[in-house]
C-alpha cells in the first residue's frame, strides 16, 4: 500500500469516527423536559400569600390560602395539539377539601413549555436551560413583552423542609423607578415543576417602595407534591 493511499484511508477513518462521535453526542443531549412534568395526576400544593392595595378606594387586603395544581387528562387544543388540562383547586387548608378554581392547559411543544393561564398562552420555560437563553414569555398573547432569562441552573434548593436536588430560576422582571416597583420570578424543580413564584407589581409614591399606591403581591410556595 503506497503512502498516499494510506494517508487517504487514515483520514477517511478519522472523518467517519468524528461523524459517529458527533451523532452519539447529539443522541445523548439532555433537554431537561422534567422541569415541566406532563404526567397525568402529578400534583403540587402551594401556600399562597397575596396582598392587594388600592389607595384610591382605601383598599389593603391580605389573603392566605392554598392552591393545588394537578396535571389532568390529555385533550386537543384549538391548534390541533395534544395538550394536558392543568387543573387548579383552592382551599383554606393544605389538605383540602378542594374546590375547583380554574382549568388551564399545559404542553411541551418542541423547545418550549407552554401554559395557557386565563386564556393567555405563555412560554414558561425553554429547553435545554442555558444562561444564554432569553425569550418573551408573552410572545403568543397580547400582553406586554416580558423578557425571561435563567439563573441558578441545576442548583439545589430547599423549601419548607423539602430538598430539591436540581432547580432553575426563571427571572421575568426586576424594575424599580420613582413610581414603579416590579419583581417577578419562578423556580422550577426537576420532576416537580414550579415550586416557588414571586410576583410584585406596585405603583408607589415618591420613590418609596413601602408607600404603595396600587398593585399586587403574590407569593406561591410549594408545601407538598406527588402523584395521584
Amino acid at each position: 500500500m503506497n503512502k498516499l493511499r494510506l494517508i487517504t484511508i487514515t483520514g477517511l477513518c478519522l472523518f467517519l469516527v468524528a461523524i459517529q462521535s458527533c451523532k452519539k453526542k447529539e443522541e445523548t443531549v439532555e433537554m431537561y423536559y422534567d422541569y415541566f412534568p406532563q404526567t397525568e395526576g402529578r400534583y403540587v400544593v402551594y401556600s399562597v400569600h397575596e396582598v392587594v392595595v388600592d389607595q384610591q378606594i382605601n383598599q389593603r387586603d391580605t389573603f392566605d390560602y392554598f392552591i393545588k395544581t394537578v396535571i389532568g387528562e390529555p385533550i386537543i387544543d384549538n391548534q390541533g395539539r395534544t395538550v394536558h388540562e392543568f387543573e387548579r383547586y383552592k382551599s383554606s387548608s393544605a389538605t383540602g377539601p378542594w374546590t375547583i378554581k380554574d382549568v388551564w392547559t399545559c404542553v411541551i411543544d418542541g423547545p418550549r413549555a407552554e401554559l395557557v393561564e386565563e386564556n393567555n398562552r405563555t412560554i414558561k420555560l425553554v429547553f435545554a436551560p442555558s444562561e444564554d437563553d432569553e425569550w418573551n414569555m408573552n410572545a403568543y398573547n397580547t400582553l406586554d413583552a416580558l423578557e425571561c432569562t435563567y439563573s441558578n441552573i441545576h442548583e439545589p434548593y430547599s423549601l419548607n423542609g423539602m430538598d430539591f436536588s436540581s432547580t432553575v430560576t426563571v427571572d421575568q422582571e426586576d424594575f424599580s423607578s420613582y413610581i414603579d416597583s416590579r419583581k417577578k420570578y419562578e423556580i422550577y424543580s426537576r420532576g416537580v415543576g414550579m415550586i416557588y413564584k414571586y410576583y410584585r407589581d406596585f405603583v408607589i409614591n415618591n420613590g418609596n417602595p413601602n408607600n404603595i399606591y396600587k398593585g399586587r403581591l403574590m407569593i406561591m410556595s410549594a408545601v407538598s407534591y406527588g402523584q395521584e
